[in-house]
């Protein structure tokens, strides 16, 4: 809702008047300007299309929504890190607090704001499991917790002290902002000289696709992630890298007869 507002005082200073105020034609005019010239994000303008259709229904105006015009999202591939740029960036930093926010989020596919929000009552050493929160869909999920994670964060523990979240920001008990973490991530990367534009994202895509890679069915992977929509986690399938078969009729694996 916030991004709607946005988008629609945007809208108001460019044309100086209020959005629902303004003619059909020239609505439009400013919508296919935004598409064919400006090359908006998706997400801006959906916002913006959005907004400006709660705005009509709230005016009783629901005729004016359908003549919007409709934007074709761009379909790229995730990107992806290989395993040896993975490991260069868990060693990377200096400090063991960044070491095991990365290696965390990478192990267990977390999204940034997961990791930000994340208690240290969430994570269970004896049942070794992780517990998401209320986060995207505000659903809850539980994902494993690495065997490799559980031995640094006992020792980030013992070391760093943290109160309440597994990582705090310079105030005590507060949580490590979610800017933080970009920031320690673009730092990190310049560090390791790895020329892929990564964020911190790239770490959950690079996640998702080495555990197809590993075996995991795509279900199982759809848990993990959380998604709400299977096609969401179906675009690894077209990154993950899988030994390819010859074609065979199934008939000959039904009998050992030769």
């Amino acid at each position: 809702m916030l991004n709607y507002g946005r988008c629609l005082a945007k809208l108001a200073l460019y044309f100086k008047a209020c959005p629902t105020s303004i003619p059909d034609e020239k609505i439009n005019e400013y919508l296919l300007l935004l598409r064919d010239t400006q090359q908006p994000s998706f997400s801006y303008f959906k916002h913006t299309v959005y907004g400006l259709r709660l705005a009509y229904r709230l005016i009783g105006r629901e005729d004016k929504a359908i003549r919007l015009p409709s934007i074709k999202r761009v379909k790229s591939l995730p990107l992806v890190l290989n395993r040896k740029e993975v490991k260069q960036l868990i060693a990377t930093p200096k400090w063991k607090k960044h070491r095991i926010l990365i290696a965390l989020i990478y192990s267990a596919g977390l999204r940034i704001r997961e990791v930000s929000r994340l208690e240290q009552r969430d994570i269970d050493f004896e049942r070794m499991t992780i517990h998401i929160r209320q986060s995207k869909y505000k659903k809850d999920r539980i994902v494993p917790l690495s065997a490799f994670i559980k031995k640094g964060l006992i020792n980030y523990y013992q070391q760093v002290c943290p109160q309440h979240y597994v990582f705090n920001g310079k105030a005590s008990a507060s949580l490590l902002s979610v800017r933080a973490i970009q920031y320690i991530f673009r730092q990190t990367l310049q560090k390791t000289g790895i020329l892929k534009p990564a964020k911190v994202h790239t770490l959950r895509h690079s996640y998702a696709t080495h555990l197809l890679e590993q075996g995991v069915d795509i279900l199982t992977l759809r848990h993990l992630l959380g998604h709400e929509d299977i096609t969401t986690t179906l675009v690894y399938l077209h990154v993950a890298q899988f030994e390819r078969s010859s074609a065979h009729s199934p008939l000959d694996t039904l009998y050992n007869w030769k």
